[in-house]
């Protein structure tokens, strides 16, 4: 997601391109994108945000289960194997996750398939506003949480995970970039 483009460019696209362009700001999931592509023009990088996460969660449970489970572990197999989208590469490289000790490496492997086992899906978390340690210590929070709870916060860290990969995605302008306000 290096290059950038503007909310007007990607308001005048056809559904298909706004689709393709989108595809992965959810994890996998262009689905999203494609339910909020009716409600443009967006006047504004947070009206574009609030349209996809009023996609998500007006998705069916297995529609958001299947969001989640498209996630990666952090530090986990696929980090490993190099198999990770490259926005999710970025985003744990950027708090150090592609170079964890060996110690610490066991630790993640260790909460991430306790979390596994507990809810039947990776732990998410947004982790451009952690560092490690505050990971760590979300992960061992969270994990007292019942089913319901981790999946409503999941999805909280999915939507703010997608926030952040638009801002990298879009030009920034200002909030009020003069675009016809459709909905917001």
């Amino acid at each position: 997601m290096s290059a950038t483009i503007s909310l007007d460019t990607l308001n005048a696209m056809s559904d298909e391109a706004f689709v393709e362009v989108l595809a992965d700001i959810f994890e996998h999931s262009p689905w999203v994108a494609e339910r909020a592509a009716p409600a443009r023009p967006f006047k504004s990088l947070t009206s574009l945000h609030k349209a996809m996460v009023v996609a998500l969660s007006d998705a069916s449970d297995r529609e958001q289960l299947t969001l989640i489970r498209a996630h990666p572990d952090l530090a986990g197999k696929a980090a490993l194997a190099g198999d990770l989208t490259d926005a999710s590469t970025e985003e744990q490289a950027s708090v150090g996750l592609d170079s964890l000790s060996g110690e610490e490496m066991k630790r993640f492997t260790s909460l991430n398939d306790a979390y596994q086992h507990k809810f039947g899906f990776p732990f998410i978390i947004a982790v451009k506003n952690h560092n490690k340690d505050s990971i760590l210590a979300a992960f061992e929070t969270r994990l007292e949480h019942d089913p319901d709870t981790e999946k409503g916060e999941a999805l909280r860290q999915i939507s703010e995970i997608a926030r952040i990969r638009l801002e990298g995605l879009l030009h920034h302008h200002d909030e009020s970039d003069g675009a016809p306000k459709k909905s917001d």
